[in-house]
């Protein structure tokens, strides 16, 4: 009791620092920018309902596009007309969009809460702050799920990556996201690549077209996904026999709606994701979002999303909070993607490549998709 109890002045301390920054004056309305799903709700549950009951007369509206995030705030800004006061991304949409202008800066340490026993908030993230502009939230992954009643009668449960592209072992559909992103890293680790090797191979012409080739096997048998929502209720209504979504997404379908649904771990890919506040705010929203994200990513927090979905805190001073889930009241830690049971072959995403080649790749991607 005694760390919320430090946590809440803290943030409270957050809310008048909030107040001065803007000369007494916050807007009293906030468009966030998330994932949908039940990712969305553990924020809403963890973050916003608490921040809302706090400040009398905020009110909070959601926009499901986080997916769209770069290109959309990029249209934004060439219109002059910033919607979105605080938007979740993954870090290497962050860094490109501080890298263009589109997001504010962030200094950790004046405009984040610190930890309980007042550790610095750049050290209580420490190596997650991976960009100026990126307020880190979760650690995730991207890994596949398939279901256990669909597994071929004599054959062992999918345990390795490349059983995606074994069609002769594994019939049926899979889903894969409709972008490159981690597609096309596993798709080189199973045509012979090194671990260590792929992002050297992925900048090459070469190994792109690599990579995409190795997709072409697997290509008739994929349904494309853009919402993380997507995969568990296509394994839900057996339209599909495994895909890749977000670890959090698979969990909700496993434990807590029962979908005879299993977890494949292998190469699954570790990222990051989190806030940033579009360049362009007016005052007063500026410090409405400043308020907001100082309080939704304090220590006691980002523990609190952790009841509601697996994803890791991205606080240091967060994990000894993490407990059980909310109504299941099972313990969380062996269901986080960073538990050793679970990350035995992790496969580590580059954001600082994705922020300087995913333009390009992603053009790439699509003409192939539309071949």
């Amino acid at each position: 009791m005694r760390k919320l109890h430090i946590v809440s002045a803290v943030s409270t301390l957050g809310l008048m620092a909030g107040l001065a920054h803007a000369g007494g004056h916050m807007a009293s309305d906030m468009t966030l920018v998330s994932w949908g799903g039940a990712y969305q709700q553990s924020q809403i549950n963890a973050y916003t309902d608490p921040y809302v009951a706090m400040n009398s007369g905020v009110t909070v509206t959601w926009d499901e596009s986080s997916a769209e995030a770069v290109a959309k705030l990029r249209a934004m800004n060439e219109a002059g007309n910033i919607t979105w006061d605080v938007v979740d991304v993954v870090a290497a949409d962050a860094l490109r969009l501080c890298d263009e202008g589109l997001a504010m800066e962030i200094d950790a340490n004046d405009q984040l809460a610190a930890a309980p026993d007042g550790t610095s908030a750049e050290d209580d993230f420490g190596d997650l702050l991976v960009g100026d502009c990126f307020i880190p939230q979760i650690v995730y992954s991207t890994t596949f799920g398939y279901r256990t009643d669909m597994v071929p009668a004599g054959a062992e449960a999918p345990n390795d990556i490349c059983d995606v592209f074994d069609l002769e072992t594994y019939p049926g559909m899979r889903a894969l996201e409709k972008r490159p992103i981690n597609n096309v890293e596993w798709a080189l680790l199973c045509d012979g690549v090194a671990k260590a090797d792929v992002y050297d191979v992925l900048a090459t012409e070469e190994g792109q077209e690599q990579a995409l080739a190795k997709l072409d096997t697997i290509k008739d048998s994929v349904i494309w996904w853009s919402a993380g929502a997507d995969t568990p209720q296509l394994l839900a209504d057996g339209e599909i026999f495994m895909g890749s979504t977000y670890n959090g997404r698979l969990f909700a379908a496993i434990e807590e709606q029962g979908q005879p649904i299993g977890m494949m771990w292998d190469a699954q890919v570790f990222d990051l994701d989190g806030w940033i506040i579009p360049e362009g705010l007016s005052d007063e929203r500026k410090a409405r979002a400043l308020d907001f994200v100082y309080f939704a990513t304090d220590t006691q927090r980002l523990a609190d999303q952790a009841k509601y979905i697996s994803y890791g805190p991205a606080r240091l001073s967060s994990a000894p909070l993490v407990g059980q889930h909310a109504s299941l009241g099972i313990d969380m830690a062996p269901h986080m993607p960073t538990d050793p049971n679970n990350a035995a072959n992790t496969f580590l995403y580059n954001y600082e490549f994705w922020a300087d080649y995913r333009d390009d790749i992603d053009a790439k991607f699509q003409a192939w998709l539309a071949q």
